[in-house]
């Protein structure tokens, strides 16, 4: 039975990671919740919550991991003194976390994702060999999630940018628009427009538009329950826990390539 151990357990999938372990799943164990204040809702006693994230790595076989960029610093900066399999479900990273991640594969197996859903992946995919073949068309992508989100755009719309920037051999850091506002002119060619609704309690909502003359292709990806995100972080998880180290993306997980 793998030993898990969950970081960001008070946050929404934390908590639905939790209950998906306890409830459903018989090849795992909770083996550790990390909290650093207080836990509001009851564990079994067979569960370690703690305040210590060494304590954390040396009680799991594998972390997931959807917390906040700063926590996922911390964890990383501990993991590489303790490696462990680690699963990163945490979005709004910055570029120091990324050479973070990448100094920690070095040592461990670490699999990074914006996104947990398998629907998503096959999307990033797809859009991604669309962009090569629609090379003349206009690519503009649009998120909308709950109001309580605070990144933005969200990881997995700058994922899907990035991956139709590289299919036509372009950097998405010298193309990406995300706004429009005033009298700023004709839109040029390459860029890629990533744009962003917040509402609601709305899941996740991704189109990745492929506009033409005369025409337009519009892929889309609707989420409607967290709950998709848990269980996508327990099997990339569980395929994690037996490989070498290295960094890792839930396309290989899945086995997309």
């Amino acid at each position: 039975m793998l030993k898990v151990g969950v970081f960001g357990a008070t946050g929404r999938v934390g908590k639905m990671l939790i209950e998906e372990i306890l409830n459903h799943h018989k090849h795992f164990a909770l083996s550790s919740v990390y909290v650093r204040n207080e836990l509001h809702y009851s564990l079994p006693s067979s569960t370690m919550v703690t305040d210590s994230l060494e304590v954390l790595l040396q009680s799991s076989d594998v972390v997931i991991d959807f917390s906040s960029p700063q926590a996922t610093k911390s964890l990383l900066e501990q993991a590489l003194l303790q490696p462990k399999p680690i699963v990163i479900g945490t979005t709004g990273l910055d570029s120091s976390i990324y050479h973070l991640i990448e100094e920690a594969s070095v040592k461990m197996p670490v699999l990074y994702a914006t996104n947990m859903s398998r629907g998503v992946a096959i999307l990033n995919k797809i859009a991604a060999s669309v962009a090569a073949i629609l090379e003349e068309s206009d690519i503009e992508i649009s998120e909308i999630h709950h109001r309580y989100k605070k990144d933005s755009p969200s990881g997995t719309a700058l994922t899907l940018a990035k991956s139709c920037a590289k299919a036509r051999g372009l950097n998405l850091d010298n193309i990406r628009i995300s706004g429009r506002d005033g009298n700023i002119g004709a839109r040029s060619k390459e860029e890629i427009a990533v744009m962003s609704l917040r509402g609601g309690d709305v899941v996740g909502r991704h189109t990745v538009g492929f506009y033409l003359d005369g025409e337009y292709l519009e892929l889309t990806h609707n989420a409607t329950s967290r709950l998709t995100f848990a269980k996508g972080a327990l099997e990339v998880a569980s395929w994690l826990a037996h490989q070498k180290s290295g960094l890792y993306s839930i396309e290989d997980a899945l086995g997309l390539h």
